[in-house]
């Protein structure tokens, strides 16, 4: 297995992850929220979403998905296209309200980016720097273990949500 091959398994999990949460999920089900200020499916669908899309457009030197192909405009939420998730407020999180299409859609189409991202990479390509301004530098490979990271650790959150929710009978 190559080293793309094994990046392309790894997301095509989070993707997985994402569509089994989705499946059949009523905009109830993801808006819910165990405690108070606790992250909902919606949101925690749609941060792993903008965090793969922000970083892997970075790295490719292409448009977003989200302002380039208008899901900023289906989504309509009630912050710039420029947030991805980070440092949110519980009413931001709260404000992230959609259906499982669109947020499965939009998953999906930047999956299609990242794989066609991935599919140009060679080895050597791993150990290219992309931000300097850390010890040690940032590489593409270090970039890219970080998306899979956070994005795995937020599908697994969202798949817990949803349990949750379901035994609420929400």
């Amino acid at each position: 297995m190559t080293p793309t091959e094994l990046l392309i398994e790894e997301f095509s999990r989070i993707q997985g992850s994402v569509r089994a949460t989705l499946k059949n999920a009523t905009v109830a089900t993801l808006t819910y929220r165990a405690g108070a200020d606790d992250n909902t499916i919606a949101w925690l669908i749609w941060h792993l979403s903008r965090l793969q899309d922000d970083h892997i457009a970075d790295l490719a030197g292409t448009e977003q998905v989200y302002t380039g192909q208008g899901w900023e405009k289906r989504f309509d939420l009630p912050f710039g296209p420029e947030r991805i998730g980070y440092g949110f407020t519980s009413a931001e999180v709260a404000a992230v309200r959609s259906d499982a299409h669109l947020l499965g859609g939009y998953y999906d189409a930047v999956h299609t980016a990242t794989l066609a991202y991935l599919t140009a990479l060679i080895a050597a390509d791993l150990d290219g720097v992309v931000d300097a301004s850390w010890t040690p530098a940032v590489t593409v490979g270090v970039r890219l273990a970080s998306v899979l990271s956070d994005d795995l650790q937020h599908a697994g959150q969202a798949a817990f949500v949803r349990g949750q929710a379901d035994r609420a009978d929400v």
